[in-house]
């Protein structure tokens, strides 16, 4: 009885083993699938044949047939959140997929701020890291790491990685910034997280754009096909192709983004191509205006990096500006503002922290309801002035503001020359008086508005305030 046993065990396994259905590379065991939604599964299979898939929280049977090219793809059915539960996926061979739990699931893109792993870049350390992730098991918290590729034709499949529990080795070696915006979701909502990872380190927005996106700005070069790609992170279109494409259409309730700092010399470009870049990201995964939360990036005195560019719209403050505009841009969002936290020597702040659970605090103000707790920074508003004062209003400020008891050094006043000059400001509730006794007739304010500074100015829940500038001068 036994040996049958055995034999039939083994039979089994082989036959999953051999099983010509192929799901797409991010559905494996351990996945988390977004809860109360119809949510995409794809993958290919023998031309023109039945495949059936089977869902265990539901016992629902589902069957497509795949095309000429032999891709398949059908959209299941989840409950509320859940689990775990299995899925079967069945072409006259079977393969089964298992321990998948149905929760919330967010995706984490960018640069090497949302690329940076738990331990950290080599001699780059994260502050506090260490005991997070020795306290990280977790088992309602999976994550996901897109593996890099870059490539100048569209790919149907992203290289194979698979879903992860929460563990010391895994967290580790994943990104902090989205860890922790995932692990204070998971504490906070009570429910299954999934987190996947799709960043690559030093790239710019357009090469996560496509080029249908790209086609209005034509002092851009999109790749043909044979081209050799010289920066495999900076090519317009290539992280698309090899990294995005393959996996848009995953199911999803958002979005974070950490990227900017490979744009920082074209700021006014990337006033455009932000928000393209998002409303096209979400026409294409055709879930509607998900929420889109991003990390503003931080002060860094990027004049250390070749070829060494000073002064001007070199400033990255620019791009921040441009970062700050879009919220008006793009529905549905929200920016994290790290003003506080850069370091003038480098570019991966330590304090990741921060940025993952500011990020966090929008979601889950904005997309989940919570309330009673600061979630988005004091944002310009409006400039009037008053004899030879100038006066600046916020958004979201309930509860005032303040500078924690230091003096404001970081405003400057400008009059109709464009000459800006160090300010004396002070707090009046909701609003900062300028003043400087250069300046007869305030016409522009500028707020932390230099390459590297450490913000002075906060909401009273202790998120800094955006820098800012009130003109759209050119120096």
């Amino acid at each position: 009885m036994k040996l049958k046993l055995l034999i039939f065990l083994n039979l089994a396994c082989g036959l999953v083993a051999s099983a010509t259905v192929k799901p797409a590379s991010i559905f494996t065991d351990h996945m988390v699938l977004q809860q109360q939604s119809k949510v995409a599964i794809w993958g290919w299979a023998k031309p023109s044949t039945r495949v059936k898939i089977n869902t265990s929280w539901n016992k629902q049977n589902y069957t497509v047939t795949a095309d000429q090219r032999g891709k398949w793809k059908v959209k299941v059915s989840t409950p509320s959140a859940g689990g775990p539960y299995e899925m079967e996926l069945n072409d006259g061979e079977k393969l089964v997929l298992t321990d998948i739990l149905i929760g919330e699931v967010w995706f984490c893109g960018g640069q090497s701020n949302m690329e940076m792993p738990m331990k950290g870049f080599k001699s780059q350390p994260i502050i506090g890291s260490n005991e997070v992730i020795l306290k990280s098991a977790n088992k309602n918290i999976r994550l996901y790491t897109v593996p890099r590729s870059s490539i100048n034709e569209r790919q149907e499949n992203s290289k194979p990685s698979d879903w992860k529990l929460a563990a010391p080795e895994t967290v580790s070696n994943f990104s902090a910034t989205a860890y922790y915006f995932g692990s204070l979701l998971s504490e906070m909502l009570n429910v299954p997280i999934g987190i996947i990872n799709d960043s690559y380190g030093g790239s710019t927005i357009e090469a996560w754009m496509s080029p249908q996106d790209l086609k209005p700005y034509t002092e851009i070069k999109i790749p043909s096909k044979g081209d050799s790609i010289k920066e495999v992170s900076r090519t317009p279109t290539t992280l698309y192709n090899g990294m995005l494409y393959p996996v848009i259409g995953y199911g999803i309730k958002g979005a974070i983004w950490y990227q900017g700092e490979s744009n920082y010399e074209r700021p006014d470009r990337y006033e455009d191509l932000f928000p393209a870049m998002v409303s096209s990201w979400r026409k294409n995964w055709d879930n509607g205006d998900f929420p889109f939360f991003y990390a503003q990036i931080v002060p860094y005195n990027y004049a250390q990096l070749p070829p060494y560019h000073v002064g001007g719209k070199y400033n990255s403050a620019y791009l921040r500006d441009a970062q700050r505009k879009s919220l008006t841009k793009i529905p549905n969002s929200g920016m994290a503002v790290l003003l506080d936290i850069g370091e003038e020597k480098s570019i991966h702040p330590a304090n990741k922290k921060q940025g993952g659970q500011r990020l966090a605090y929008l979601a889950l103000a904005q997309t989940y309801g919570i309330k009673g707790f600061g979630f988005a920074s004091p944002n310009y508003e409006s400039l009037t002035v008053e004899k030879n004062t100038a006066v600046v209003k916020f958004q979201n400020v309930p509860n005032g503001l303040t500078s924690f008891g230091k003096e404001l050094s970081l405003f400057e006043i400008a009059g109709a020359d464009q000459k800006f000059y160090p300010a004396k400001a002070a707090i009046k509730g909701s609003s900062i008086t300028v003043s400087a006794p250069e300046v007869k007739v305030p016409v522009a304010v500028r707020y932390a508005f230099k390459d590297f500074v450490t913000g002075d100015l906060f909401g009273n829940d202790g998120l800094p305030v955006s820098s800012f500038r009130t003109d759209n001068w050119d120096n």
